[in-house]
């Protein structure tokens, strides 16, 4: 009876799992314009708030959000089909930055409080939130910052400088890593809290990253995300859990690539043929198909891996191998596609070059393949 209720269970997630890749594809075909994906390009937030409504109201933002706070309490298998069919599109809304860097960093924190006000807003579809971790010197290492928080009588006071803060554009606060004498802190800060200060810098596709400076700015102690003592993991743990999401945004993002380069190749004549039916582009595309189904199948091993349990070095090294993978398959499939397209490639109205430019932004968010092969490397050593 166990056997028979446990294949029907697993049948029932592959359906609802194939019904959410429908409905998130479906999204994706009526709401993605590419000429809106230009428009957009460095001008603040970064992205359309109408669709990312339209995103809260699909409920998506509250994948990663326990029931019990609100949210749909799925798995990362199922965040990752929503943000690979997103990536087809190269959707710019902060969906990765937000609602799993974001949403993951509160949930591994040890404030129940904040937990039950934040996260429920989030599931809500009124909070966007984002995670200020990274400092000039910070690569994949969480703990190498400057940022300082000092405790007053009944509140924190935080100063420092933190940069590449992703999702920063129309945050409503932002969780701030910040070091309370020896050890690492979370704590969150108000968008228009006293001594905040924005400015932005653009990425290659126009999307923006911020650079947050606090001068001696003071949070409640309640505002603490998590405690020095779970500060650290529980970031690292976020961008782990992240780093594997970006993945699958990636995985979309060369997908859509290599479908619009074959599209292509059917079409381009040259010599009196189609350019697809020349032996020697065919093996090569066909090299490109292999790294897109080998990056595809990490990250499905990455997911589940993530959904079950695991401890934090195997999280660790499984988070680095994903996105080594997916950086090089992607870099590579985009950079081959404009090769295929050839001079058109180089224009702006072109599309693969849009694709090409959100690969080198999610190639280098959280670290790109050489930085973590060797982290890999050197986890591997570790155990």
């Amino acid at each position: 009876m166990s056997q028979l209720t446990d294949m029907h269970s697993a049948g029932s997630r592959v359906e609802e799992r194939r019904m959410l890749r429908a409905s998130a594809a479906d999204f994706v075909a009526h709401t993605v314009d590419h000429k809106r994906t230009r428009e957009r390009r460095n001008v603040l937030p970064g992205y359309d708030r109408s669709v990312l409504k339209e995103i809260a109201g699909l409920g998506w933002n509250g994948i990663l959000v326990p029931e019990r706070f609100g949210g749909l309490g799925l798995g990362f298998a199922e965040m990752a089909i929503v943000l690979e069919e997103l990536g087809k599109g190269l959707l710019a809304e902060p969906i990765t930055a937000s609602f799993v860097l974001g949403t993951r960093s509160l949930l591994h924190g040890d404030n129940p409080a904040l937990k039950d006000a934040l996260l429920a807003k989030i599931a809500d579809g009124v909070l966007l939130p984002s995670v200020a971790w990274q400092e000039d010197a910070g690569g994949l290492d969480a703990s190498a910052i400057n940022t300082r928080a000092e405790n007053t009588e009944d509140a924190v006071r935080i100063s420092g400088r933190k940069r590449f803060v992703s999702g920063a554009g129309a945050a409503d606060g932002f969780i701030v890593s910040a070091r309370l004498g020896h050890d690492i802190g979370l704590y969150w800060v108000e968008r228009d809290a006293p001594g905040l200060d924005l400015v932005y810098e653009w990425r290659a596709d126009g999307t923006p990253s911020a650079i947050l400076t606090l001068s001696d700015v003071t949070v409640k102690k309640s505002a603490m995300v998590a405690s020095p003592d779970v500060g650290l993991r529980a970031v690292n743990r976020a961008i782990d859990e992240t780093a594997v999401m970006v993945c699958a945004e990636m995985c979309g993002v060369m997908r859509a690539t290599l479908d619009m380069t074959l599209e292509y190749m059917r079409t381009r004549v040259q010599f009196g043929k189609p350019i697809g039916s020349f032996q020697a582009l065919q093996h090569r595309v066909v090299d490109l198909y292999v790294q897109q189904e080998l990056a595809g199948a990490v990250l499905n091993e990455a997911t589940a891996l993530l959904d079950g349990d695991c401890d934090e070095l195997i999280r660790a090294r499984t988070a680095s191998r994903a996105k080594a993978r997916a950086c090089e398959a992607g870099l590579r499939i985009a950079r081959d596609a404009v090769q295929f397209h050839g001079a058109i490639a180089i224009q702006d109205e072109c599309n693969v070059g849009l694709y090409l430019k959100r690969a080198l932004v999610l190639s280098a968010w959280l670290g790109n393949a050489g930085e973590h092969r060797r982290r890999f490397a050197s986890l591997s050593m570790a155990a």
